[in-house]
C-alpha cells in the first residue's frame, strides 16, 4: 500500500479526500465504496489494478472518512452523488472511465452509467442491483422487505447514530463482522481501521443521510430508466444477507452489454471474502474494450 498517494480534490462543490495509484496516463478506473465503508474497502483491488496498469482512483464519497460533510439530506441525492463522479473524472482530465461500484457506490454507478452514460466505459456493480429494481422488489418479494428492514430504522432522527456509536462502534464492526462469510474477511486492524472513519465529526450523520435522502424521491424518470448500453458486469456474492439473488437477475434484465456472475462463499462482502476472485472478473471485464 506504500504506492498510494493521498489528496484532498475539488468536485461538484465538495472537497472529497481521494486515494490514487499506477501510472497518471493509464485508463482511468474510478472506485466507489458503500455504506458503511470507506476507499480502505478496495484495499484488495487497488494494487492489482495499478500494476495492470490502471489509473486507479478512489474517493471517500461524500460524507465519509475525510470527505467533506454537508448538512441535510438534499445533499446526499443520486443525482449529486453522480455528479461528484463526473467531476471527478473531468478533474483527471478524461473523457470517460470504467467505473466500479459496491453498495451504495453501485447504485451511484448504475445511475451514473443509466443517466450520463457519456462518461463511462465499463461498468461493475457488486452487490448492488440497479436502483430502479428495488422499489418494486420491496413491494413484490416480502423476505426483501424483511431484509432491507433497517433502512426503515436508517429514517429515523438521531436514533441510529446513537445506536450505531454505542461503545465506540463495537457493535456496529461486530455486525460486519458476524455477516461476512469469514473471520478473515475483515481483521482486527480493518476495523479499527473502520471505526476511525465512523468518529469522524458528522460522519455517521452524513453517512446515514444517504438514506435518509431516498425520502427526497427518486430522479425523474427513474420509474422506466433508460437501458444500460456500456458493457456491465454484476458480481454477486450468492450469500448476501441484505439483497437477494432475485434482484441481481432482474438488473441484468436492464443491460444491453451485460453479464451476471454469482460468486460462491461470499455475501455482501465478496470483494474481501473473494478478492482473488473478484480481481480476476474485474480484469476480464476490463479488457472488454481492449484496454
Amino acid at each position: 500500500m506504500s504506492e498510494l498517494e493521498f489528496q484532498l480534490v475539488k468536485t461538484n462543490g465538495m472537497t472529497l479526500h481521494a486515494v490514487t495509484a499506477g501510472p497518471r496516463n493509464g485508463p482511468l478506473v474510478v472506485l466507489l465504496h458503500g455504506f458503511p465503508e470507506f476507499w480502505y474497502g478496495w484495499r484488495h483491488q487497488i494494487k492489482p489494478l495499478a500494476e495492470a496498469g490502471y489509473r486507479v482512483l478512489v474517493p471517500d464519497q461524500r460524507g465519509f472518512n475525510k470527505s467533506q460533510k454537508p448538512e441535510g439530506i438534499e445533499p446526499y441525492t443520486l443525482d449529486t452523488l453522480r455528479d461528484d463522479v463526473i467531476g471527478l473524472i473531468k478533474l483527471y482530465n478524461r473523457k470517460k472511465a470504467h467505473i466500479i461500484g459496491h453498495d451504495w457506490g453501485g447504485a451511484v454507478a448504475w445511475h451514473l452509467a443509466s443517466t450520463r452514460p457519456e462518461y463511462v466505459e465499463t461498468l461493475i456493480a457488486i452487490n448492488i442491483p440497479h436502483p430502479a429494481i428495488m422499489p418494486k422488489a420491496m413491494l413484490t418479494l416480502p423476505l426483501q422487505w424483511l431484509r432491507s428492514s433497517y433502512m426503515a430504522f436508517f429514517q429515523l432522527p438521531e436514533w441510529p447514530e446513537k445506536l450505531l456509536s454505542a461503545d465506540g462502534f463495537d457493535g456496529m464492526a461486530k455486525g460486519i463482522k458476524l455477516s461476512a462469510s469469514t473471520n478473515q474477511a475483515f481483521t482486527q486492524e480493518d476495523l479499527d481501521k473502520y471505526k476511525e472513519a465512523w468518529a469522524k465529526p458528522g460522519a455517521m450523520t452524513a453517512m446515514l443521510n444517504w438514506y435518509r435522502a431516498i425520502r427526497a424521491g427518486l430522479p425523474e424518470g427513474f420509474a422506466q430508466p433508460e437501458r444500460i448500453q456500456v458493457p456491465t458486469q454484476i458480481i454477486w456474492g450468492v450469500n448476501d444477507p441484505f439483497l437477494s439473488k432475485k434482484l441481481a437477475k432482474k438488473s441484468i434484465e436492464h443491460c444491453e452489454n451485460g453479464k451476471l456472475t454469482f460468486v460462491g462463499e461470499a455475501t455482501h462482502w465478496v470483494n474481501h471474502e473473494q478478492p482473488m476472485i473478484v480481481n480476476q472478473l474485474i480484469a476480464n471485464h476490463l479488457k472488454v474494450v481492449g484496454s
